[in-house]
């Protein structure tokens, strides 16, 4: 990051759901690039996978009350610290799957990268058990339902993303497993070829919670062609798909 964007940036985010400390890792963000103290700072926690759609939603209401601002969003996971003996089989898949990871963005009015369009939540009725994260007398712990991918696949197909598909060019799923992938594809009757990049995401560097979706928004901004409109997801508890459209520019 160069010094122009560190001191153009008014407001920190930090999305985590695999640790809590105090003062926390927005302090040492702060100190760390040498920010302003008077910098804005929010902590975006325990939301799960879809975490970083849901704080690009808050830089974008702060950009567009401020078109000065300048939002600095960080996404930080460290999954394999919640790893656990057991013998429950759906407990080891979920295990497998989850990796650690960190990805941080520059949210601001300039005309550059992917513009941020709108947001929408879509929710699975009757899902809430599927996926739980609760603090324990071990620790952190987690369940994974083997239920999630098709309950997920029928909440997409069934919705009003089912609809608007058609003027998508660019799908930036969060992989959550190849499952999940599958779901998504089948559930929206994507083409073979449309979540390339979350594919590509899962296989290299797996799932890293919330830090995720923006490795595959990484890809895709370095490919994308000006006015291509995407869609980006994630998913998480409630069973909740966390949606953000966007276009490049």
């Amino acid at each position: 990051m160069s010094e122009k964007e560190r001191s153009g940036i008014t407001h920190v985010l930090v999305t985590c759901c695999t640790g809590l400390y105090a003062p926390g890792l927005d302090f040492e963000i702060v100190d760390h690039l040498g920010l302003a103290t008077g910098v804005e700072r929010t902590m975006v926690g325990f939301m799960g996978c879809y975490a970083a759609i849901n704080a690009l939603k808050l830089a974008r209401h702060i950009v567009r009350s401020d078109p000065k601002a300048g939002v600095l969003m960080v996404n930080l996971e460290l999954c394999t610290l919640h790893f656990q003996e057991t013998q429950e089989l759906e407990q080891v898949l979920s295990f497998l799957v989850f990796a650690d990871g960190a990805a941080a963005s520059l949210i601001t009015a300039c005309e550059q990268g992917f513009a941020l369009d709108s947001f929408k939540a879509v929710m699975a009725p009757d899902t809430r058990q599927l996926i739980t994260w609760k603090i324990r007398e071990l620790g952190f712990d987690m369940y994974l339902s083997g239920q999630v991918p098709a309950e997920l696949g029928r909440a997409l197909h069934e919705g009003e993303l089912m609809a608007g598909r058609d003027g998508i060019d660019l799908w930036a799923v969060h992989p959550g497993g190849r499952s999940i992938l599958d779901a998504v594809e089948k559930g929206l009757e994507l083409p073979a070829d449309a979540l390339a990049a979350s594919r590509e995401v899962l296989s290299r560097f797996g799932n890293m919670s919330s830090a995720t979706v923006m490795f595959v928004l990484q890809r895709m901004m370095q490919q994308a062609r000006p006015g291509q409109r995407g869609c980006a997801m994630s998913f998480g508890p409630g069973l909740t798909a966390e949606t953000m459209r966007f276009h490049a520019v």
